[in-house]
């Protein structure tokens, strides 16, 4: 093992004790002995040791310390690094990007008269309305989502089922074609990963989690490829790009494509399989981070393109239209799905997050499967994740708000977002229920502190919008 506590500027002399703390015990114990994962070497991406790009952005980096640290801040040096196919296609389109792991993503697009440039505040910023309308355009037609920066890997071979069933929650143990939602946990049961599985063959799945954990993720599943475990697990992602095909018109537009039927008894959520579009074959899985009915369509990069302008072409008829990661935020924080790193992480377990459902208790074994039981059968967890909404929609949450009850703190908010499908401005955050969930009966009252004033909030541990999925399964 190596261990890493390095690249320090002035305050890493402040907090030199806690370092050598918190590496002292990580060394001890073989796991972090708090939730250090935004200082972990892993969330790095191997190009991010080049030296031009360390010179452009730790330059950056230092000079912003001690500036207002806004909102949605985007980086200015090392940019245009990582780029998906689609990436002119959609700057033509009036695409504003920002950057995640080196990747240009969509953030918002504008109008053609539109600004391009963010305007930082903790209010609404200059992509609220813009924003605004992708959410509508979801909710009421159909849009186009570039994921292509989320990470992808192929694990095959004849062990890749017993590998993916000891590192993940779930069973995997499912027939070609299901996807399965999961988490890969630590012995303590907090959450490593959270991540997607789909079964493409009897001995091969294909795995996707989030941008940011490429390394991270990647790193996790090959530590537990134990020695002589018959499997092997590629990196897909760079030649693997993605696109999200969201809205209730979205299976009228992937029919009149591939020209295949994809109703619900034909194509049933958390399924997969490959269709043609243009002259191109591509995986399509019913899947949603939006709360509407969809598909990701994962395509060979030197199609993506070509299936882009027949998505693009045909869409019209459709009323497609494009949306970015700030819509794609707003639409999953109405649906309280969760985002790694955010509302959870390796100190939050399944029943914590809310995500119990997700657990195969009947799993023999599994990594950190007797933590979770040892919780369940102290009478569950008496922290919970749940979704608040502001009494007063004209505040913004964002991180780390205090959440009140009555005279008490508590909790705190993990993120937040404006829900402009209920018009509502929403966050999640871990409140401490010592009675278990029955403290969250109807009538207890709850309040954030934003800027030194409480706001009145309702907590539930549903989803806002569509809490019963009609719109998913539609």
């Amino acid at each position: 093992d190596l261990f890493v506590a390095c690249g320090m500027n002035s305050i890493g002399i402040q907090s030199s004790g806690g370092v050598g703390k918190v590496l002292a015990e990580w060394i001890r114990d073989r796991h972090m002995p708090a939730d250090l994962v935004d200082v972990d070497v892993r969330r790095l991406q191997p190009f991010q040791a080049n030296q031009r790009y360390l010179r452009e952005r730790t330059t950056e980096t230092l000079g912003l310390l001690y500036a207002m640290h806004w909102p949605h801040r985007q980086y200015a040096t090392a940019r245009g690094v990582r780029r998906s196919p689609f990436h002119d296609r959609l700057l033509a389109l009036g695409a504003v990007m920002g950057e995640q792991s080196g990747w240009e993503r969509p953030n918002w697009f504008a109008a053609p008269d539109g600004e391009r440039d963010y305007r930082y505040s903790w209010g609404r910023q200059n992509w609220f309305e813009p924003c605004a309308a992708e959410c509508r355009a979801v909710r009421d037609a159909v849009v186009l989502f570039d994921q292509s920066s989320f990470t992808k890997c192929l694990v095959t071979g004849p062990d890749a089922l017993a590998l993916l069933n000891h590192v993940s929650a779930a069973e995997m143990n499912v027939p070609v074609g299901r996807v399965v939602y999961t988490q890969w946990l630590n012995e303590r049961g907090g959450i490593e990963a959270d991540l997607t599985v789909t079964r493409t063959g009897e001995t091969e799945f294909l795995v996707v989690t989030t941008a940011a954990g490429q390394t991270r993720d990647l790193a996790w599943l090959r530590r537990h490829v134990g020695e002589g475990c018959r499997c092997a697990v590629v990196d897909l992602t760079s030649g693997l790009p993605m696109l999200g095909l969201m809205g209730p018109q979205s299976r009228a537009l992937l029919e009149a494509v591939s020209g295949e039927s994809l109703g619900d008894a034909d194509f049933p959520f958390a399924t997969s399989r490959e269709l043609e579009i243009g002259c191109a074959v591509v995986r399509a899985s019913r899947l949603t981070y939006v709360g509407e009915l969809g598909f990701e369509l994962y395509v060979p990069a030197e199609f993506a393109v070509h299936v882009f302008d027949v998505l693009v072409e045909a869409g019209s008829a459709f009323g497609l239209g494009m949306a970015g990661y700030h819509a794609m935020n707003a639409c999953r924080m109405e649906k309280a799905y969760r985002h790694w790193g955010h509302d959870i992480s390796v100190e939050d377990t399944p029943l914590e997050a809310g995500l119990g459902f997700a657990v195969g208790w009947r799993k023999p074994d599994f990594i950190g499967r007797e933590a979770l039981f040892r919780q369940r059968e102290a009478g569950g967890p008496t922290r919970r994740l749940v979704q608040l909404k502001l009494a007063d929609p004209a505040e913004l949450l964002h991180q780390e708000e205090p959440v009140w009850s009555g005279s008490e703190i508590v909790g705190s908010i993990t993120s937040g977002a404006y829900g402009h499908r209920i018009d509502a401005s929403l966050g999640m955050g871990y409140v401490q229920l010592p009675g278990g969930v029955k403290d969250l009966a109807p009538g207890r009252e709850f309040a954030i502190e934003i800027g030194w004033r409480k706001v009145p909030a309702e907590a539930r541990l549903e989803a806002f919008y569509d809490p019963a999925n009609e719109r998913i399964r539609a």
